[in-house]
């Protein structure tokens, strides 16, 4: 094979040279032809065919590559000319979409500017005939609140079901209600004169108000006068406002010795210039007069009461998360206890179990003989950081006419309260009563622009409270009181929160109408969501 590969490789030198030498193309006879081929030499004449195979397939594949690329960029130029085109036509488009939506924009501004003509002009006539109802009144604004309510009943004893139901068998129903439904107007007349007036909804179709009064201000010694309905000044729990506290419902001796606490009166309140000092006293009518609206007798039934509150420490640079608070307050009344079934006589204390049901758990009826009493409350208040403790004794003295012992009645309370989420419980120095709470984070639920569910968890508080009262005494048997109380608050913002409360309490003593006593242990489950503005 690589002899005759070999002879055909040189055949054409060796006929050039044959005819040169006068040699004859025809050779006379194969044996004068002597080729003598070598192994070696045919290697290397196979390895030239390769090479120049090679050679030639490389120029052949790059042929191919040119030919390819001149298409790929004839390619490409022709989609670059297209996508231009395309181009073209959506700028053109988009043009035209922009000078549609500046059309509609103008048209857009130019309603703007009439509404702003119609709002203007709805303002002034608001300020004329709604805001103040006269053109000279400063300013108005709306307040309110909601309160919702469940309460449950897991476990009363037949000596409470007497109470409240008249029947040992007949246990105590559950409630939903709304424990508050306000709605007010507040604000200053001028730079000297406030006013405020809020109706109670929550009745139902017994409407009441609450706080009605006026005020005037930067009296001199006497600082702000308020005259109308407005809160008697003893009793911190009350004092505080129901959307700023700790728990539910106020406890048994703050509830009973200052019943709805607002009463007709002409006050003061005034503060020192540092805040540390703050005082209120004032002269009041006993009735609660706020679902009649006057009190009609020929005893006026009145009452000097007062209160001096000292923030002893309070913790600035912190911004207030440390404070210590007390106060001293206290009455004197003049009941009118005297003749007839004594239906004008003032001289009751009631409450409820520190949770909302039909009849008063703790009653004295209507105290026979009363001309008189004083009434004392010393209350303390320390807080650190989101630690809070509170609390607060009263003492009531009853004098009564020629034929009747005089009364003793008492009680108390302490509660401590933490935020697990760092919060701390406001401190009002000017008012001497608990603030706001504005959680560090509102509570909210959101789906992210990844689809994840992005949270706030609000504040959470934990609280306990342990209150007392013993309203037996000489031949009063107004019953002897005791419960502790669990609660659960949980913020979602600074104006919305909702309650949980969990009671244990027990009822001594409770003298009835038919003159037998009952006594009886309960557990009681009370919840709210609430809302202020």
């Amino acid at each position: 094979m690589r002899i005759v590969l070999g002879i055909t490789c040189i055949l054409p030198t060796i006929m050039p040279l044959a005819a040169a030498q006068d040699v004859p193309t025809d050779p006379p006879s194969p044996p004068a032809l002597r080729l003598e081929v070598t192994e070696p030499a045919a290697g290397d004449i196979k390895k030239q065919v390769s090479d120049i195979a090679k050679k030639a397939g490389a120029k052949k594949a790059d042929a191919k590559k040119t030919d390819s690329y001149d298409s790929m960029v004839k390619d490409f130029e022709k989609r670059l000319k297209a996508s231009e085109k395309e181009y073209e036509k959506y700028t053109e488009k988009q043009d035209e979409k922009w000078e549609k939506q500046d059309e509609k924009w103008e048209k857009q501004e130019e309603k703007w500017d009439d509404q702003d003509d119609e709002n203007t002009a709805l303002s002034k006539a608001l300020k004329k005939a709604v805001v103040s109802g006269t053109s000279n009144t400063k300013s108005m604004k709306i307040v309110g609140r909601v309160h919702a309510d469940y309460w449950g009943f897991p476990s009363t004893d037949g000596g409470v079901n007497v109470i409240e139901t008249g029947d040992r068998d007949l246990s105590v129903q559950d409630r939903i209600e709304f424990r508050r439904l306000r709605f007010g107007v507040r604000g200053d007349v001028n730079d000297l004169m406030e006013y405020r007036i809020e109706m109670e909804f929550g009745g139902g179709n017994d409407v009441e108000f609450r706080d009605a009064w006026l005020g005037f201000k930067e009296l001199g010694w006497l600082g702000k006068v308020l005259i109308g309905n407005q809160k008697r000044p003893y009793g911190l729990d009350h004092l505080n406002s129901s959307r700023h506290n700790v728990f539910l419902e106020r406890p048994f001796i703050i509830e009973s010795f200052n019943q709805d606490a607002r009463r007709f009166g002409i006050a003061s309140y005034n503060t020192s210039e540092d805040l540390a000092w703050n005082w209120r006293y004032g002269v009041y009518n006993q009735r609660l007069i706020q679902g009649t609206g006057l009190y009609n007798s020929d005893h006026l039934q009145g009452e000097i009461a007062g209160r001096l509150a000292n923030t002893a420490w309070y913790d600035e640079t912190s911004g207030g998360r440390g404070y210590a608070h007390w106060a001293v307050s206290g009455t004197v009344a003049f009941p009118d206890g005297s003749g007839g079934p004594f239906e004008e006589n003032e001289a009751r204390f009631r409450q409820r179990p520190e949770a909302r049901t039909v009849e008063r758990w703790l009653d004295t009826g209507r105290i026979p003989g009363a001309d008189r009493y004083e009434l004392l409350n010393v209350e303390g208040v320390l807080n650190f950081g989101s630690f809070n403790i509170t609390g607060e004794y009263q003492n009531l003295f009853l004098q009564r006419d020629s034929g009747f012992s005089d009364v003793f009645l008492h009680g108390g309370y302490v509660q401590a309260s933490y935020f697990l989420t760092g919060e701390h419980l406001p401190w009002n120095r000017k008012s001497g009563t608990i603030d706001r709470v504005k959680p560090f984070e509102n509570f909210f639920v959101l789906k992210g622009c990844d689809g994840c569910t992005v949270k706030g968890k609000g504040a959470w508080q934990v609280a306990a409270r342990y209150s007392f009262a013993d309203f037996n005494n000489e031949d009063v048997f107004g019953g002897v009181a005791e419960s502790v109380t669990l609660g659960v608050n949980w913020y979602w913002n600074a104006n919305a929160r909702m309650q949980f409360n969990y009671i244990f309490g027990s009822i001594d003593d409770r003298g009835l109408d038919d003159g037998t006593f009952t006594s009886g242990d309960y557990q009681i489950i009370g919840t709210r969501v609430m809302i202020d503005f």
